[in-house]
């Protein structure tokens, strides 16, 4: 399980892999992972992939797992189980270097979307045994659409993705259950 800034491990090793992959005869392009607020501002992006986390929500298979050995006694907290919901837009002034940068990053997530320790960005300290799986998602029209009335620039090209499970760890946790009632006894001692 990884620490509180796994959110931000999870978009920056997305950002660094497309990055770092990235071939030289394709049209110059900046690879970037944004807030809302830098999509609302004024400044317009030009020959740019960009990654969007939009939406975070509970994983649903992992909401109610328990690590222990089920007795109660020894039963850690649940860790926070998230699925990030990003969403991939390519920002260009022609078709032809829109679409040919978006087929490339769809086609290398595609290949590689499954992201281990070794390949996420390790301020999140993750485990040996953690993974993401990263999942192409199929929005509507309608629900991209509503994503975009939301932002302020107009429609742009662009893909959603789902990065799953990322798992957080409940934070510093005791050894046992704390003690709730205790129970004492007087008893006269027989004299001999």
């Amino acid at each position: 399980m990884a620490n509180f800034r796994a959110i931000h491990a999870v978009g920056e090793s997305l950002r660094s892999y497309l990055r770092n992959i990235y071939p030289t005869d394709l049209p110059t392009f900046d690879i970037q992972l944004i807030s809302s607020s830098k999509l609302a501002g004024t400044e317009e992006l030009s020959n740019a992939l960009t990654l969007l986390l939009h939406r975070v929500t509970t994983n649903e298979h992992l909401r109610n797992s328990q690590l222990g050995n089920g007795n109660g006694l020894s039963a850690r907290k649940t860790p926070l189980a998230l699925d990030l919901h990003y969403l991939m837009t390519v920002w260009a002034d022609n078709a032809a270097d829109e679409q040919i940068v978006l087929a490339w990053a769809m086609q290398q997530l595609h290949q590689y979307s499954c992201f281990d320790a070794s390949s996420l960005s390790p301020e999140a300290g993750w485990g040996t045994g953690e993974t993401i799986e990263l999942v192409l998602v199929d929005l509507s029209s309608e629900e991209i659409m509503r994503i975009w009335d939301r932002l302020k620039p107009s429609y742009h090209l662009s893909v959603a993705y789902v990065a799953r499970a990322v798992r957080i760890d409940p934070g510093h946790q005791e050894d046992a259950l704390p003690v709730v009632a205790t129970r004492f006894a007087w008893q006269a001692q027989e004299e001999g």
